[in-house]
């Protein structure tokens, strides 16, 4: 008798991505809306919420992201500003969680903890911060501080950042206020929302403006497969996305990161994992097949081949045919001249190596440049008719390869309404994922305590 068998069923979690700083999204698709216009991001939003999701993400993009000095239509540019537009969704929804990307490299502790607290104020408890770092000088030219971060100080100011996120948050007790509204003094309190913080990242006190919010503090996300990624994490973040879509794989970092929680007085329902999830649905499993293998040419076209070949071979490689063979030199090993502001070209550790499984990869299937790049740079996660794809979700929460997943379609705004229409229900009819939402936070949908 398996593990499975014998425990309580796990609740699925789901959440929606609104796509655009990456290569899923196929925004020249005719179905395709604008990326810029609020009813965008409201379909989604809504969307999800009907669906009963745990929460609605949106990414952050600090640059228009260029490759030979050209901005490039691998991304959606012009993307408004995430806070903006997550305060805007508060309006528009009512149980939703909202979270939103913000860097840690380029920002200021104060301000960012004020604008979450915020957030969670107008939105009754329902804010999440996706913490992020940044090694990145190009993106850094944006900003008075430049690209001076050495990439191994990254998670260091990171932690500092968020630790004095936490003391900002935390400056106004939870009981702490109590008015005179004839005198306008407060009668109890009189530290409320004083902070001071001395250390090697920041010099600062004062007193914090937002009153405590629903949650306590947002929740806390996080996206990184390094070591220093995992551990960070595991002592601090209530959620981590992860890219890993086998379930071998998705088991290998659930075990590990999930392990690391009791060094920090944690327990592994304290973590919830998901893996970030692409899907492509059809009436049967063979007409969804041939319409993901339609989406694949739509993301990766002949351009776009070349385009992500550069970022590993580091040279430009206009004058080869995509839809010919691998080039035949070898990459420039050393500081990215190419692709500027991709953090997609630090995934190649040893550009050498990986040319050479690329080619080998190339030859044992008979793949062209542009083949091999659909082959190497991603595929739908699930695949099939509803019923197939709602049997691979729960399979793969089931047997802890992950707690759920941040679905991403490919086009938006309406790239979700099929899922939700069409797999959700058959999740519930199953038992693995709510019907109604048990409270208002986003605390509540993901099971984990607010902070007192």
């Amino acid at each position: 008798m398996t593990v499975e068998s014998t425990r309580p069923r796990k609740q699925i979690h789901l959440a929606a991505h609104f796509p655009g700083v990456n290569n899923t999204t196929v925004w020249s698709d005719p179905e395709a809306g604008s990326h810029i216009e609020f009813s965008s991001f409201a379909h989604l939003a809504q969307t999800a919420e009907r669906a009963k999701f745990d929460f609605f993400f949106l990414a952050e993009g600090l640059r228009l992201r260029e490759q030979g000095g050209k901005t490039y239509d691998l991304d959606v540019v012009g993307r408004p500003d995430t806070l903006t537009v997550l305060a805007a969704l508060a309006g528009v929804t009512e149980r939703l969680g909202l979270t939103g990307t913000i860097n840690s490299t380029f920002n200021e502790p104060y301000e960012v903890a004020r604008q979450f607290a915020s957030l969670d104020h107008l939105s009754a408890g329902r804010a999440g911060w996706n913490v992020v770092t940044s090694w990145d000088a190009f993106t850094g030219e944006n900003f008075r501080r430049g690209g001076y971060l050495p990439e191994d100080q990254r998670y260091v100011r990171a932690k500092r950042f968020l630790e004095t996120a936490f003391e900002l948050f935390d400056s106004w007790g939870a009981n702490e206020i109590v008015a005179d509204k004839e005198s306008g003094v407060f009668l109890r309190g009189e530290r409320v929302g004083a902070f001071e913080r001395h250390d090697e990242q920041f010099d600062i006190r004062g007193r914090f403006t937002v009153p405590r919010s629903p949650q306590g503090r947002p929740v806390i996300l996080q996206a990184g497969d390094s070591d220093e990624g995992r551990e960070f994490a595991a002592a601090t973040a209530d959620a981590i996305f992860t890219r890993h879509g086998t379930k071998e794989a998705g088991q290998a970092f659930y075990a590990d990161v999930k392990g690391r929680l009791a060094r920090y007085g944690r327990r592994p329902e304290q973590l919830v994992v998901l893996p970030a999830a692409t899907f492509v649905l059809g009436d049967t499993d063979a007409e969804a097949q041939e319409l993901a293998d339609i989406v694949r040419r739509q993301q990766v076209s002949g351009l776009t081949a070349i385009k992500f070949a550069e970022q590993l071979w580091n040279r430009d490689l206009s004058a080869y045919d995509p839809d010919g063979p691998l080039p035949d030199v070898d990459p420039i090993v050393g500081e990215n001249t190419i692709a500027k502001g991709r953090a997609s070209v630090r995934m190649y550790r040893d550009p050498v190596a990986t040319v050479r499984q690329w080619r080998e990869l190339a030859e044992a299937k008979n793949l062209s440049l542009r083949e091999l790049i659909i082959e190497v740079t991603g595929r739908q996660t699930f695949v099939g008719a509803p019923s197939t794809v709602a049997d691979a979700i729960d399979d793969l929460v089931q047997s802890d390869a992950s707690d759920g997943f941040i679905l991403v379609p490919h086009v938006t705004p309406g790239g979700l309404d099929e899922f939700a229409a069409k797999v959700v229900p058959l999740l519930q009819e199953r038992g693995a994922f709510r019907t109604e939402y048990t409270g208002p936070t986003l605390r509540d949908h993901l099971g984990i305590a607010a902070v007192n």
